[in-house]
């Protein structure tokens, strides 16, 4: 019997655990997942945006708008933020490792995996693209030498209704 050739992709394996990541988050409007892996195909680390551990997420203010202090943004841990920190934790070097993402990176995040030493970036959407912080995000990543991608292969519809 011949083996199976309908087996996906790493490619569709790392985003499709990144979007499956997503789906832990509680945010009721952008839900983003990562996953960072070596140049072995071997998992590192995954992440989704959410709050900090043990910050109880029943409480969090997931408002977009309003006074800062009432939105989500000064308490939620942005994906890739959670998944490097996730590997920090467990002692987990990120050292040339590649980070697929379901959301382009923010200029935040941006730092974050420039310090972590990740060297590819592999994204599935890029939603704000012309905001200035996400222009800014793509300077510090070029400059930086890290290679940023968009995902461009077909995602099988069985990942897509995870």
């Amino acid at each position: 019997m011949p083996k199976r050739d309908d087996n996906i992709s790493w490619e569709e394996y790392f985003m499709g655990l990144a979007i499956f990541a997503s789906k832990r988050s509680k945010d009721p409007n952008t839900q983003v997942g990562a996953c960072i892996v070596d140049n072995e195909h071997n998992i590192l680390s995954l992440g989704y945006n959410g709050a900090p551990i043990g910050y109880p997420d029943d409480i969090l203010p997931w408002e977009r708008e309003g006074l800062p202090e009432n939105t989500k943004y000064p308490y939620v841990c942005h994906a890739e933020l959670n998944a490097i920190l996730n590997a920090a934790r467990n002692g987990v070097t990120l050292k040339n490792s590649t980070l697929y993402v379901t959301l382009f990176p923010c200029n935040e995040c941006a730092k974050a995996i420039i310090q972590s030493g990740i060297k590819n970036v592999i994204y599935l959407e890029d939603k704000y693209h012309d905001l200035p912080m996400t222009c800014i995000s793509k300077k510090l990543l070029s400059i930086s030498k890290i290679n940023f991608t968009p995902y461009t292969k077909t995602l099988r519809n069985i990942i897509l209704n995870l």
